[in-house]
């Protein structure tokens, strides 16, 4: 095939107009490489340049009879390239929020049934405290709910230390015999008597 400095765009371009594959053939393999690396400058990514590439291209193709042939080609072809691009980053755009729309809705239904699970179980956790014996019971509230120190509740209640520690070990016994031992407050609770 000759080159294109002898070959007469104009010429190629009617052509291809006609539906001539030879032309189409020629002004690919002329575009291609010039039209992947400004596009590749912009995309980052191969896949996404070949993706653009092979649209741009059979959008000429499917266009052909729309093609006009004085004006220039180059300048037609970067201009529908730049537009794919456009449309391109638009689609991600779109997909990404929408993706982050999806995780918000899903994960926002999540946490209101974990919330949920999670009230029903404060609930039955505090339905089995209140059936502890008086002073366990206020022993218990108080360092665990409260967050009182073994020597706080000590004085406050006016009895030893030790007498805290052995009610707080009681109650953690009553509480894994009678409660659910999967709700995570518990954990929590029986966790925090090794702090104090």
């Amino acid at each position: 095939m000759k080159s294109m400095k002898m070959i007469d765009e104009k010429e190629l371009l009617n052509k291809l107009r006609n539906g001539d594959h030879l032309a189409f053939e020629y002004l690919y393999n002329e575009y291609k490489e010039p039209i992947a690396r400004k596009l590749f400058g912009v995309l980052k990514s191969w896949d996404d340049t070949q993706e653009i590439l092979q649209e741009l291209f059979v959008r000429i193709w499917q266009h052909r009879t729309a093609i006009q042939s004085e004006r220039s080609f180059s300048a037609y072809l970067y201009r529908i390239a730049a537009n794919l691009t456009a449309d391109h980053f638009k689609k991600i755009s779109r997909d990404r929020k929408l993706a982050e729309a999806l995780w918000l809705t899903l994960s926002q239904e999540h946490d209101t049934e974990i919330l949920c699970l999670q009230t029903l179980a404060d609930q039955q956790l505090m339905q089995t405290i209140e059936k502890l014996p008086r002073q366990r019971r206020t022993v218990f509230k108080l360092c665990k709910l409260e967050g009182k120190s073994y020597r706080e509740v000590s004085a406050m209640l006016k009895i030893s230390e030790a007498a805290v520690n052995d009610h707080i070990t009681k109650a953690n016994k009553f509480l894994l015999k009678n409660y659910d031992k999967s709700a995570s407050l518990f954990f929590a609770l029986l966790i925090s008597n090794t702090i104090n």
